[in-house]
């Protein structure tokens, strides 16, 4: 898949069939809407391309530092090469971009940038500054430019029953399971690994604390859960905490993962956890042994559910 970071400097090899949007956790739903473009894009020799944006439009028009995503960047970009993808095209967005007409963007980007022959959409697409034009407006300039315009219906995309927003909700109130369902896969922390105060090492639980670099990326609510990560190419599931450690004063929200029958050093590597299930709300204890005691119970626990989770 190649990626393009400045969609003014890309000179496409053939015409194109595109789908623009944001994208955010490429959930089934949007994995429907990529797998029917490259089967048309085969059948009628067009490349399957795919228009994004980073950062989000909100974060730059609306100040809002407080958007979550549920995958980042790099995330996101490997996902799409999976589904098959050819090419991505992730614009800078800024507010002078923003500022096209939707002309302008139908002219300058759709057509003589990205040579589309077909654009899907979706049935509420809005598009140019202000977002003044509508999908009807799309049609007159495909009538004007050559390319086709189509439409997904509202009731396709309303019988999927799954949005964005309802796996961010599962996510942050811990429903892992059923966000996993929507998104067709794990949902992902991935980071590098950093030392900490290895307070689990002194009670038989050595842990690898992962620091996310991006702000912008959604995390789980607090809790202890099951979850799995290829470490020297082989694949571990371990027990992984996000919180606070109240048993110990804690201030700061950290993750933590003890790996089961892993005693290799993950220091300064980068790692990416799928998390598979939630074990329980992260508590406070009256001692270090009584957390020894819980994260007994809690590695037992995991490794009943682990046989499930072997082919995933």
């Amino acid at each position: 898949m190649q990626v393009v970071e400045n969609i003014f400097e890309y000179q496409p090899s053939k015409a194109s069939i595109l789908t623009i949007g944001t994208f955010d956790g490429v959930h089934v739903g949007h994995r429907k809407i990529i797998a029917d473009m490259v089967a048309t894009a085969k059948k009628e020799n067009l490349c399957t391309t795919l228009l994004t944006f980073f950062p989000h439009p909100r974060m730059v028009l609306q100040k809002d530092s407080n958007i979550k995503m549920i995958d980042t960047l790099e995330e996101k970009i490997q996902i799409f090469e999976n589904l098959g993808v050819e090419v991505l095209i992730v614009q800078p967005f800024t507010k002078e971009f923003s500022r096209m007409t939707a002309i302008e963007f139908t002219r300058d980007i759709l057509v003589n940038s990205l040579k589309i022959s077909k654009l899907v959409i979706g049935y509420d697409h809005r598009f140019g500054r202000n977002r003044e034009a509508t999908v009807d407006d799309l049609r007159n300039f495909g009538l004007d430019y050559g390319f086709s315009v189509s439409e997904i219906p509202a009731q396709d995309i309303e019988s999927i029953a799954v949005s964005s927003t309802k796996i961010r909700n599962a996510i942050t109130s811990g429903a892992i399971k059923l966000a996993n369902k929507f998104l067709t896969r794990s949902f992902n922390l991935s980071g590098t690994v950093v030392r900490g105060d290895e307070l689990g090492r002194k009670i038989g639980y050595p842990t690898a604390n992962l620091k996310i670099e991006e702000d912008y990326k959604l995390k789980p609510q607090n809790g202890v859960y099951l979850v799995k990560a290829k470490l020297e190419n082989e694949t571990y599931f371990g027990m992984m905490n996000v919180g606070v450690r109240p048993t110990v004063a804690g201030k700061n929200t950290q993750i933590e993962t003890y790996f089961f029958d892993f005693s290799g050093d993950l220091y300064d590597q980068k790692i990416t956890l799928e998390l598979l299930d939630k074990i329980r709300e992260e508590k406070k204890f009256d001692s270090l042994e009584k957390l020894k005691n819980q994260l007994d119970a809690d590695r037992e626990h995991c490794q009943k559910l682990i046989p499930q989770y072997y082919k995933l």
